[in-house]
């Protein structure tokens, strides 16, 4: 009996070759690996398969809730943040309005943080100190981010001699240590709050620009950017498709880190005197104030010492945690 094409090609007929017993029947194409079958099998497995990206995802956001210091480190940072750019919603008294009769007041219901030399709530400085203090650090952060991942991107990229000399540069670098760099850059640049973040900034580049480099060595060897390559896609499709998407988990994680060292050099930075001049409110401004009354005094300098440290406390859980799930 002869079976004509338009009997195989058309399943129409309410015969089902593999139930009559026929065996599978063998076409030219496949749809399962053709262009449009694959890809839509990969959308199908990246949005509903239990390894999938929102899966992994809700996963995550799962494994971090239950966490509570890590929730209590979120929240805290949060509030720091929005204390940078709304202060006034969590104090009502001017952070330069001065009142002697109120002078080194301690702690209290009226004063959460005592009083200064000059009467002034302390508190109130605190939170808009944040303003310059962070600020300060979203710019060092930006400049280490972008410096560090175009050097870090270039040089494991492309490789050989290109890479050679950018990482000879980074390694002189990461030889002089970052807080005398940014004392030499402050200087050269002059005192202020913009001079003090781009010194702070120069001096962790080296580090993003390391830990960028050794990514993209890893990804660039990956059997789906060669698969991508086979198939034609530019270098700099793949560098930006694939290559950079998959080597921003270890950078993300050191810049929440980085971001407690650019707040500790910012405030050391200021408190010796390079920051914002008097009587504007730093952290590191506000500890020195204090360091006249460490005796008679103490919460002048402890108080706020301390808010800076639960700050870089909490950034240092937060990247440690995101670090393990990365693992």
């Amino acid at each position: 009996m002869t079976v004509s094409a338009a009997h195989i090609a058309s399943p129409a007929a309410g015969a089902d070759p593999v139930a009559a017993g026929a065996g599978p029947v063998t076409t030219g194409t496949d749809p399962v690996t053709t262009g449009a079958g694959r890809a839509a099998g990969e959308a199908l497995l990246d949005e509903s398969q239990p390894g999938g990206r929102r899966a992994n995802l809700a996963a995550s956001l799962r494994t971090l809730g239950s966490r509570p210091g890590f929730v209590i480190a979120v929240l805290f940072i949060a509030f720091v943040v929005v204390t940078a750019f709304a202060p006034g919603l969590f104090t009502s008294h001017d952070p330069y309005a001065t009142a002697p009769a109120d002078r080194l007041v301690g702690p209290g219901v009226g004063h959460l943080f005592g009083t200064d030399e000059l009467g002034r709530d302390l508190w109130s400085r605190m939170l808009h100190g944040s303003a310059l203090t962070i600020k300060a650090t979203l710019i060092a952060l930006g400049i280490a981010i972008v410096a560090g991942l175009a050097l870090g991107v270039i040089a494991g990229f492309f490789g050989g001699l290109v890479d050679a000399l950018l990482m000879r540069g980074v390694d002189v670098l990461l030889a002089i240590p970052s807080l005398l760099m940014a004392l030499s850059i402050v200087t050269a640049l002059g005192f202020g709050t913009v001079p003090v973040a781009v010194a702070v900034g120069v001096g962790i580049v080296p580090g993003f620009a390391r830990t960028t480099r050794a990514e993209v060595l890893r990804v660039k060897t990956l059997p789906y950017v060669e698969a991508a390559r086979g198939g034609g896609a530019s270098w700099l499709r793949v560098l930006l498709r694939h290559v950079l998407p998959n080597s921003w988990g270890p950078v993300a994680v050191l810049a929440v880190l980085d971001t407690g060292v650019a707040i500790i050099a910012i405030a050391s930075l200021s408190f010796l005197g390079f920051g914002a001049a008097p009587p504007t409110a730093e952290w590191g401004t506000l500890i020195s104030a204090g360091r006249n009354y460490l005796v008679t005094a103490p919460w002048v300098s402890l108080l706020p010492g301390l808010f800076v440290a639960m700050t870089v406390l909490s950034l240092n859980h937060i990247s440690k945690t995101l670090q393990e799930l990365e693992r």
